[in-house]
């Protein structure tokens, strides 16, 4: 996985990169093993949880691009 957009679905991010969860924890979303949170997309997880999708879309394709 090069680069991920808000659609990205969160599943196939943790598939292809274990190493972004902390990502996903530090905006709140502590439930990523549930089935329900890995099926969503960067952007309706952000909204139920209060954060900037884009933020955080910059910051995991930051974390991807220097591995």
């Amino acid at each position: 996985m090069t680069q991920i957009t808000k659609e990205t679905i969160i599943g196939d991010i943790l598939d292809a990169c274990p190493d972004t969860a902390p990502y996903f924890l530090e905006m709140g979303m502590h439930c990523l093993g549930c089935p329900a949170s890995r099926g969503e997309s960067i952007e309706a997880a952000c909204f139920v949880h209060g954060a900037d999708a884009d933020e955080l879309v910059a910051k995991i394709n930051e974390f991807l691009k220097n591995r």
